[in-house]
């Protein structure tokens, strides 16, 4: 029954409902949605169901339109762009919707009802009983104005169902998952609009898809039980169903249930999961920031936002959860995406969340930047600390830059630059690991001598780039007889005040001759008072 004109121009929709944050599930299907979109050189759409009023939450609008834009999926009408087929709002569609339940009324595809919810549950519980299937006896359906009138006499209020068959199959064409047939008899009168006059997700969602001229509807596989009586809603409305094609969910880690953005607790006891949600909480925190874990949730897109994730490496995961080039191909640029792109390639069964192979594509996508393009990423963390003006001088980003350079593919997220804070602390405020600072500095009895030896060499030595350092302490240790390990630690917690970090030689450099023996000067003088 599903349409297969290849005349119609290609029309595709992404429905997101303002009632929380966008999930990691729905950005998969979104992504789809556009990509398919682009490779048919077709039209992508965003338009907002928000016909649920008591569930919309307005404030969580943007957060979505902002992880849509973060990643790089734009929309070529829906909210902010506007279009020929707007309102692109549901709660602005109403007199739309009425005007197609009075055509289904009309065409004998609805009827109005004057059931309570109470007869309902009655008929439900007594067919419960007898152990056959509820059918809606429509013993309150109004046949006739005089019906209508006379319920309405009794204080009854009346709802428009669908008046579904009770005979036959509705068949269609899934372009994922092949021939669909639905026995008619299984499906129920389905209310449309409530008594109050508002309407339901089924009919607002087809009466939109007619409109908008929605030529696929590529969406998530929950949404396939709802297919028959959206068709039969097309066919009352007189109008062409698309092509249908249901994804598969994304699952729980190393699970067939579906991903959840409830089940945070349960998703911490893998190891894996723990890890990168522990690794977002440490940014987060380090910015000073309180988040809830409503809000702050690897299972919601806008917690890779926060972190510092690269957009490339969640749109390149996401779009291998659940569909694939061939047996070996991962990583793809936005442009082979779009170029490759088709609803064949898409996998019937669920697809695991793996949040270890999901930071391997950040890494890998880290790790090809260079350094400059890496600056902007990290620079509003930087400022958000106070550590350079807004904006930066040349001098604050020189620095930073050499910095991103020196800690090379330890930044794994922009974020990561949080955890050299040390490297940007005034020389007087440095603060020293204590468990660090008695290892290497106190307990050792050459610690202070070696040091204060140091101290002089770097204020002598020529150059006081990495290369020329490195010879230089190996001098050192060579002209003394002790091994490298004694003097460098003990320098390193002078410097850094920290017991690890990237190459000691390229942290001198960094921070230059200058700051490196103010900072040795300090933890002598600390070292006298012990």
């Amino acid at each position: 029954m599903t349409s297969t004109d290849l005349t119609r121009p290609v029309r595709l929709r992404f429905a997101p409902s303002p009632t929380g944050y966008l999930h990691i599930g729905g950005v998969r299907t979104a992504l789809f949605n556009w990509l398919f979109a682009r490779h048919r050189s077709g039209t992508f759409i965003i338009r907002i169901d928000d016909t649920d009023r008591q569930r919309n939450v307005e404030e969580a609008l943007t957060p979505i339109l902002d992880g849509f834009r973060w990643l790089g999926i734009d929309w070529d009408e829906g909210p902010e762009v506007g279009g020929d087929f707007g309102p692109y709002y549901q709660s602005q569609r109403g007199e739309r919707y009425g005007l197609a339940v009075e055509r289904l009324l009309e065409r004998g595809y609805a009827y109005r009802d004057y059931a309570t919810t109470e007869e309902i549950q009655a008929e439900r519980e007594e067919a419960e009983r007898a152990k056959r299937r509820f059918v809606y006896s429509r013993r309150f359906m109004a046949e006739s104005e005089a019906d209508r009138a006379r319920f309405e006499r009794e204080g009854r209020q009346g709802s428009v169902r669908l008046k579904m068959p009770r005979q036959g199959s509705c068949r269609f064409h899934d372009a994922i998952r092949g021939e669909v047939e639905v026995e008619w008899a299984s499906e129920q009168d389905h209310v449309i609009q409530r008594a109050d006059g508002s309407c339901l997700y089924h009919l607002a969602s087809v009466v939109d898809d007619v409109d908008m001229e929605i030529s696929h509807v590529v969406r998530a596989e929950e949404h396939l039980s709802n297919t028959p009586r959206q068709i039969f809603i097309f066919e009352g409305l007189g109008a062409a169903p698309p092509v249908f094609a249901h994804l598969p969910y994304v699952a729980e880690p190393g699970s067939k249930v579906k991903l959840s953005k409830r089940k945070l607790a349960k998703y911490l006891k893998n190891p894996d999961f723990a890890e990168l949600y522990r690794h977002g909480r440490s940014v987060v925190e380090r910015l000073g920031e309180t988040v809830s874990d409503d809000a702050f949730n690897p299972v919601i897109v806008d917690f890779y936002r926060r972190v510092g994730f690269l957009p490339e490496a969640i749109v390149n995961y996401l779009l291998l959860l659940g569909w694939s080039l061939d047996d070996h191909t991962e990583f793809l640029s936005r442009e082979a995406m779009v170029a490759n792109f088709s609803l064949e390639r898409v996998n019937r069964a669920p697809a695991s969340f793996d949040p270890r192979k999901l930071m391997a594509f950040e890494e890998h996508f880290m790790a090809e930047l260079p350094a400059e393009e890496k600056l902007p990423l990290v620079l509003p963390f930087a400022e958000s600390r106070g550590w350079t003006a807004t904006p930066a001088s040349s001098e604050e980003r020189e620095y930073l830059r050499g910095l991103i350079q020196a800690a090379g593919e330890r930044i794994k997220v922009a974020g990561d630059i949080l955890d050299y804070d040390e490297l940007f602390t005034p020389d007087q405020d440095l603060a020293y690991d204590e468990k660090a600072f008695e290892k290497r500095l106190v307990k050792p009895p050459e610690a202070a001598e070696l040091l204060a030896a140091m101290r002089g060499e770097l204020a002598a030595t020529g150059s006081f780039e990495a290369d020329a350092l490195e010879q230089m302490f190996h001098r050192f240790v060579e002209q003394r007889a002790i091994k490298l390990g004694q003097i460098i630690h003990a320098v390193r917690v002078a410097v850094t005040g920290k017991a690890v970090g990237f190459g000691m030689f390229d942290i001198l450099a960094l921070l230059g001759r200058k700051r490196v023996l103010a900072r040795i000067d300090r933890a002598l003088a600390l070292l006298a008072r012990e």
